[in-house]
């Protein structure tokens, strides 16, 4: 007999609902957020039972245990899962259960889940981005302290060797110097691990024929497509470029009635970062030769910022074409089949 599994996780606790194939509750539980309290409610269901749970922060170890386990996990686009958030009666109990529900029917709206190595990856990327935001923030704590007494950065900036002299020579009180000694001794102990991720993010780059194909767009070197690379996982997914700019959030929302559309700004709508990597390529890309003409006339139209953005999804579509082209479109899979359900 078919069962369902419907989980709504939080970030201690999970309601796990289990129906049957006419869609009758078996079990709906409130168990803590680990493998045997949760197997106590699942653990004996048939190998490949399907599994649904929403797209949430800290989701990871759920799809590992599910996956470990033999079951086949659905992950749920929150945004699209109306039933939840339009029900009457809204409880825990009930979310579950609704999951569980679609799944049996097939209407649930699913979002990709990507394979260990890709989470991996992703992983690894976006440390690396939140070590240099780190850094940029402790280097614009000293930019304010010495604004404060009215001195300007010299030409070289702070942080090669004669900005830093220019830096310690200052006349500043006790405790001013004492906070740029401490950002500075943080700086350099970021350096020190953003200088040891870049280097593997090379390595990775240069084992990764794909990202030899994507450094070819201007404005994309190794990190930016190993970025790419990353939140898009297998580009086969997308069957278009134009559903891969539409994931990204890069195209324009519609609203339309009879035959009148109106088209409104990006919608901002999938992989933000996938969206962040993609602008901050186009900052580069649109003063080269291959979009510097596009730029200039949607800018003198609309403005700078949304020709930005157009070059920006201008050169999603192009990774899309090169990716599809050149065959590199296999993203890694896992090397270790499932285990059994218990």
């Amino acid at each position: 007999m078919s069962v369902y599994v419907g989980i709504d996780v939080h970030r201690k606790r999970s309601q796990v609902a289990v129906i049957d194939a006419k869609g009758k509750v078996v079990a709906n539980r409130n168990v803590s957020n680990a493998v045997e309290p949760i197997l106590k409610v699942i653990g004996g269901l048939p190998l490949g039972t399907p599994a649904a749970f929403e797209a949430a922060y800290g989701t990871s170890w759920l799809v590992e245990l599910l996956e470990d386990y033999g079951f086949a996990p659905h992950l749920v686009h929150p945004s699209r899962c109306k039933a939840i958030a339009s029900a009457r009666l809204k409880n825990d109990k009930v979310d579950a259960a609704i999951l569980a529900q679609l799944l049996r029917a097939d209407l649930l709206p699913e979002a990709w889940i990507a394979p260990p190595p890709v989470r991996q990856l992703r992983a690894l990327l976006r440390h690396r981005v939140a070590l240099v935001r780190l850094r940029t923030l402790l280097r614009n704590r000293i930019h304010a302290i010495v604004a404060d007494y009215g001195h300007d950065r010299p030409a070289g900036g702070y942080w090669t060797g004669p900005g830093r002299a220019w830096l310690a020579a200052l006349d500043l009180p006790a405790i001013s110097r004492e906070l740029i000694e401490d950002d500075l001794g943080l700086i350099d102990a970021l350096q020190d691990r953003i200088d040891r991720l870049d280097w593997e993010i090379r390595q990775r780059g240069r084992a990764d024929p794909r990202v030899k194909v994507l450094t070819q767009l201007p404005g994309v070197g190794p990190f930016t497509a190993l970025v790419i690379l990353a939140e898009i996982g297998d580009v086969n997914r997308f069957a278009s470029a134009r559903k891969l700019a539409s994931w990204a959030g890069l195209t324009p929302t519609v609203r339309g009635s009879d035959r009148a559309a109106h088209y409104g700004h990006i919608s901002k709508q999938g992989s933000v970062w996938l969206r962040w990597v993609m602008c901050e390529a186009a900052q580069t890309a649109k003063r080269s030769p291959q979009f510097a003409a596009t730029f200039q006339a949607i800018a003198k139209r609309r403005g700078k910022k949304i020709a930005t953005t157009a070059v920006a999804r201008k050169l999603l579509t192009r990774a899309w074409h090169l990716l599809a082209d050149a065959g590199h479109t296999t993203a890694p899979r896992p090397t270790a089949p499932p285990a059994a359900a218990r």
